[in-house]
């Protein structure tokens, strides 16, 4: 049965006339014998229409009339609707103050509950009227008890609504620490919607800025989630502390809420305030993986920015993520990647055997381009004495152990050398380091003769001149005409010219230009002549399924 609608028939006439506030009409009527306690369908009588309608002269004569009645004035002042209202309840609940005055005068229970647990008081905060909540405190009504299926208090519904006059005056007659059902103060709710007067009134009145609810959120962090910009920083300014751990689950901060949500001023005051051990230390969680989660380029940029790591710590026994790259490329559902995996790279985040197949085991280059953009190829001599400087050319270099996976996964994914061999190639990577047994085996043809026009086909060791002729009997290998002969001298110059400068200078910068050869030249220094191999095109599996079988079946190859 609906209990909120009225329907026109079931209202009497003595409550038909109090809703539209006609005193001669009720006073009339009365005289005439009709009741005043005659229902509708919603259980209201006409005390309830003249208190809702808020006519202080009605309500006067039918409590007059009511006194009359067999249950006498005092159960009539409190009878209530279906929905459990109180004729004090409805005047209240629309601050019809002299009619609350009048009904509390004739004895209406201040405190009584309706069937969803609301009060005079309560909907009277709720409202925002602040005379009638003077009222009813003066007259005694009962302040902390809780309401609603969620345990509010009425400090916590002024606050929620905004009502700073009323949260003045509950202030200091209220627990400021009261907790609804999930442990939340009337301050954390203050910092969850912005209301910065309530939260600076709740603060001065000795409210605690450090509460956590049952999840260990903080004021902070719900503010900073918000990103209510104000409240944080009144909040930091009055001793909340940025370093309490705010998750059951893992050590969530502020500045992760911040992060997450893209809240970059915010994320700017957290970070200066953030204890830096969050984003390399053990059993700590960076902020940059969740601002990758939720692709928050902006507090990406930020976090990399104010010296965050691009790397931070492996978080695979938290979340089951070894790093923000790795977590970057796999929250990537379509290309181009994301302006994150950009940053990072950029950044001069570690390239892992895993990241490298994302770049290599594909028909695309988009990623690879991306990294050669950024990441310098040291020569050979510096990669076996292993003491590669940080950046070359305002680029990060390659480590060891990233130029020896990355190595690895090429050697694995030949089936794509067509689309990464002449990238890596005119990037400045030593060709022989790809004069492997594995290359010369898989190649296809077109690629395995771009490879050898990088170097001197004469003199390669006799193993893989074995791979060659086998390949050449078995018809799996069309050789260029030119293999067959000693390589020409001018081809054997620009070995050596490579062998000099080192293949990164030679294939990246405009040292050529500088030297005392004719412009012609150039290109062919540079190996431009040399055409690329067409690629193959045949539907790949997923990469998730690539992944898988590269780390079940690769082999490790050292090729260094």
């Amino acid at each position: 049965m609906d209990f909120t609608e009225c329907y026109g028939d079931s209202v009497s006439s003595v409550a038909a006339a109090a809703r539209s506030g006609c005193r001669k009409r009720v006073r009339r009527l009365i005289k005439r014998g009709f009741s005043v306690d005659c229902r509708d369908n919603r259980g209201w009588n006409a005390l309830h229409e003249a208190a809702a309608a808020g006519s202080k002269e009605c309500v006067q004569d039918i409590l007059a009339a009511g006194a009359g009645s067999s249950r006498g004035c005092s159960a009539y002042v409190n009878s209530l609707t279906h929905e459990g209202e109180s004729a004090c309840h409805l005047a209240a609940q629309r601050g019809h103050l002299a009619v609350v005055r009048l009904l509390l005068k004739a004895h209406s229970n201040i405190n009584q509950l309706t069937n969803d647990l609301s009060c005079p008081l309560y909907a009277a905060v709720d409202g925002g009227y602040k005379e009638v909540v003077e009222l009813l405190l003066c007259k005694g009504a009962e302040v902390n008890r809780t309401h609603t299926a969620s345990c509010w208090t009425c400090l916590h519904q002024a606050v929620y609504k905004g009502h700073s006059e009323i949260v003045r005056i509950l202030a200091n007659v209220c627990n400021l620490e009261v907790l609804d059902d999930h442990k939340i103060s009337p301050l954390f709710v203050a910092a969850q919607y912005g209301q910065q007067e309530c939260l600076e009134i709740l603060v001065n009145a000795g409210a605690n800025v450090s509460t956590q609810a049952a999840d260990l959120a903080t004021p902070l962090l719900i503010a900073s989630q918000e990103g209510h910009q104000a409240c944080v920083d009144y909040l930091l300014d009055h001793g909340a502390d940025p370093n309490v751990a705010c998750s059951h689950e893992w050590p969530q901060l502020p500045i992760h809420a911040a992060a997450e949500f893209g809240h970059i001023s915010v994320l700017r005051r957290l970070i200066a305030v953030t204890d830096r051990a969050c984003d390399r230390g053990d059993g700590m969680v960076s902020p940059l993986y969740v601002a990758i989660h939720s692709h928050q380029s902006k507090s990406v940029e930020m976090l990399l920015r104010e010296g965050f790591s691009p790397d931070a710590q492996d978080c695979t026994h938290i979340l089951g993520i070894r790093s923000p790259l790795s977590f970057a490329l796999c929250r990537t559902s379509s290309k181009p990647y994301s302006e994150s995996v950009g940053l990072l790279v950029a950044a001069g985040a570690s390239l892992s055997e895993e990241d490298w197949i994302y770049a290599l085991a594909t028909d695309e280059t988009d990623l690879l381009q991306l990294i050669l953009k950024h990441r310098w190829i040291p020569r050979p001599e510096t990669l076996t004495r292993d003491c590669s400087v940080p950046h070359h050319h305002g680029k990060t270099v390659l480590k060891l152990q990233e130029v020896r996976e990355l190595l690895c996964v090429a050697l694995n994914q030949v089936h794509f050398a067509a689309r990464w061999l002449p990238l890596l190639l005119k990037a400045g990577l030593e060709p022989s380091l790809l004069l492997q047994p594995h290359m010369l085996e898989q190649a296809d043809s077109e690629v395995l003769n771009y490879l050898l026009e990088f170097v001197n086909w004469s003199n390669l060791s006799p193993p893989l001149k074995h791979i060659l002729d086998r390949r050449r009997t078995e018809k799996t290998w069309e050789p260029c005409p030119h293999f067959d002969s000693v390589p020409c001298l001018s081809h054997m110059c620009r070995l050596q010219v490579r062998s000099v400068l080192g293949p990164d200078l030679l294939m990246r910068t405009d040292v050529v230009q500088q030297l005392p050869v004719p412009s012609l030249l150039h290109d062919f220094l540079q190996f431009r002549d040399i055409p690329e191999a067409s690629y193959t095109h045949s539907p790949p599996s997923p990469l998730s399924n690539r992944l898988q079988g590269y780390r079940s079946t690769h082999e490790h190859r050292h090729v260094l």
